[in-house]
């Protein structure tokens, strides 16, 4: 997959992300970094990991106070990395492809108005998220 999905945090409708909360970034995707730990964390506090998943699937993470980029995410288990970051942090994921967000039902609540009618619901599980980044689920907004 060759396209880079985004991860936000939104919070009682707001329309402006939130920043997220890096040292749970930290906790969650550090077991999984193969990058170099000298260069986790930048001087300005950012973070960058290289992850590969048990099956050898990979994604390049990049983490700031606006955001999380997910680069060029490999088909496979790295997917449950991604949903175990989104569900932990209680935020969103940006599809790149469709323009929507694809989150749990309880984050769509905390969704700009304009943005919950358009998000994909799902169980957030590496399958699920996968199947609908990668075109292969026919879900629908609910």
């Amino acid at each position: 997959m060759s396209y880079s999905p985004s991860i936000y945090k939104f919070v009682d409708g707001g329309d402006v992300p939130v920043p997220p909360d890096m040292e749970l970034v930290r906790a969650v995707l550090e077991p999984h970094n193969v990058g170099d730990p000298q260069s986790t964390v930048s001087e300005d506090g950012s973070l960058r990991f290289w992850l590969r998943a048990p099956d050898g699937s990979e994604a390049e993470i990049s983490a700031d106070e606006t955001g999380i980029l997910v680069e060029r995410p490999q088909a496979g288990r790295v997917f449950a990395i991604l949903a175990d970051l989104v569900a932990a942090l209680g935020a969103v994921i940006f599809d790149p492809r469709t323009g929507r967000v694809v989150c749990r039902a309880e984050e769509r609540t905390g969704l700009p108005a304009d943005m919950q009618e358009e998000a994909v619901v799902i169980d957030m599980t590496g399958d699920a998220l996968e199947a609908v980044l990668s075109g292969t689920s026919h879900q629908e907004p609910r």
